[in-house]
């Protein structure tokens, strides 16, 4: 196969893995918000849906291995529970939102059906195809991904060049932040450590390819899919703000994309654009509880048991959570969020850094500030702000939710000229 094709498939499956239906409706909604502050939510919403995500994908080449390899170098035991956690929040908030999604957008608009109905049928069919891995999945991926963008590329140039007005007021007051932490959302940084492993170790590279050259082709493929990804999420949330004059006040982030795409497309595009989104979903749900169910069956010595009471307790959650509103598992989310997001973007990035800048001592002190410097933003939502605002006000930027920043930098530099003021140590 062409070289120079090899990496336009495999940036395209990158693109895929990355543009999961529950994604779409952030952008919409999260320009509405922004309006004239546009640019700024979409360099940070880019920070950590697209920049971080991209980057796990080099480190899961860098690696060559599992999400355990992402966390061992601070402790076997933090890798093995890190790796639980990260895999029960994804059956618990991002699988559930699919089934949230299809029914707000395919279901809702069209039937009369109460929601726990939806979600019971919708994992129901997520489990039996979870049980049976049928290559019907395959053959969707295959299609819908085109499909959607295709008619998502359609939306954003015929609002781009119609918009029904002016933009109104921000509603934010640091836009650049809102952007950052709506990226959370997207659950794409967990994303690329949870499925990034198994996408790059399957790739069809030649057996006898170099270690540089496979690390070439994905570096390439990731700058086609980033910019996909860019360009799908600023003309989204662009829209979003163009359109943000129209949209009914209080409407939610699914209501907001089925507004703009019916304003853009008409009934039948926006038909299709619904239907489209309900199997996207559908596919992402199952890849997320068969891998959950993987994991569970590997860390039982292979047991099929292991797998189907994974995949029966993660649908039975599903069903659980699913019944709930898009907005009502997104605000569930954030406490979560706030709690995963700093320590997987810091183990991001210390693994994607050369072996001489992230010895073992780096991994442990950088993860042990991250997580003491992450609690408050967590606590938060537990916690009276008054009892808060003592500590939140002496940590630089933790005003902002992100005080855990400057201490994991600051200690990664420290560990660093600690280590290379020393020869004769040995890094590791």
């Amino acid at each position: 196969m062409n070289k120079t094709k090899e990496v336009f498939i495999i940036g395209f499956a990158l693109f895929s893995m990355f543009f999961g239906a529950g994604n779409l409706i952030l952008p919409p909604s999260l320009g509405k918000s922004a309006s004239d502050s546009w640019f700024l939510v979409t360099i940070g919403f880019f920070l950590t849906a697209v920049i971080i995500p991209f980057l796990g994908i080099l480190a899961h080449a860098k690696l060559q291995g599992t999400m355990y390899d992402f966390g061992k170098k601070v402790a076997p035991l933090f890798s093995t529970i890190y790796c639980i956690v990260v895999y029960i929040i994804s059956v618990a908030l991002p699988a559930p939102r699919t089934a949230s999604v299809t029914h707000e957008m395919a279901i809702e608009p069209y039937f009369e059906i109460n929601s726990l109905i939806t979600s019971f049928i919708y994992f129901s069919l997520v489990f039996v195809f979870t049980l049976n891995r049928s290559k019907v999945l395959e053959l969707l991926g295959k299609f819908l991904t085109p499909l959607i963008i295709f008619i998502l590329l359609a939306i954003i140039f015929i609002g781009i060049f119609n918009p029904p007005g002016n933009m109104i007021a921000s509603e934010f007051s640091t836009p650049l932040v809102s952007g950052i932490l709506e990226g959370y959302q997207t659950f794409d940084a967990i994303g690329a450590i949870v499925v990034g492993g198994v996408l790059v170790i399957s790739m069809n590279f030649k057996k006898d390819a170099s270690f540089k050259l496979k690390q070439r082709f994905i570096t390439k493929a990731g700058i086609i899919a980033g910019l996909g990804l860019l360009i799908i999420y600023a003309g989204l949330i662009f829209n979003g703000a163009l359109f943000s004059g129209v949209f009914k006040k209080g409407a939610t982030r699914a209501e907001v994309l089925s507004s703009l795409s019916m304003q853009t497309l008409g009934n039948i595009g926006s038909t299709l654009l619904s239907v489209l989104v309900a199997l996207a979903c559908f596919t992402t749900a199952v890849g997320i509880i068969t891998g959950t169910a993987d994991y569970f069956k590997g860390l039982f010595k292979n047991s099929p048991r292991a797998y189907f009471i994974t995949a029966l307790v993660a649908c039975i959650l599903g069903v659980a959570m699913g019944q709930l509103d898009v907005h009502k598992i997104i605000v569930v989310a954030i406490p979560a969020l706030m709690f995963i997001y700093p320590i997987t973007i810091m183990l991001i990035i210390l693994n994607v850094l050369p072996v001489k800048l992230a010895s073992s001592l780096s991994f442990k002190l950088v993860i042990i500030i991250t997580f003491i410097f992450s609690i408050p933003d967590f606590l938060q939502f537990f916690i009276d702000a008054e009892t808060l605002a003592p500590i939140k006000n002496t940590i630089p930027l933790a005003q902002h939710h992100l005080g855990w920043v400057i201490p994991a930098f600051v200690v990664l530099v420290l560990v660093n000229i600690y280590e290379h003021l020393q020869p004769t140590k040995k890094l590791t």
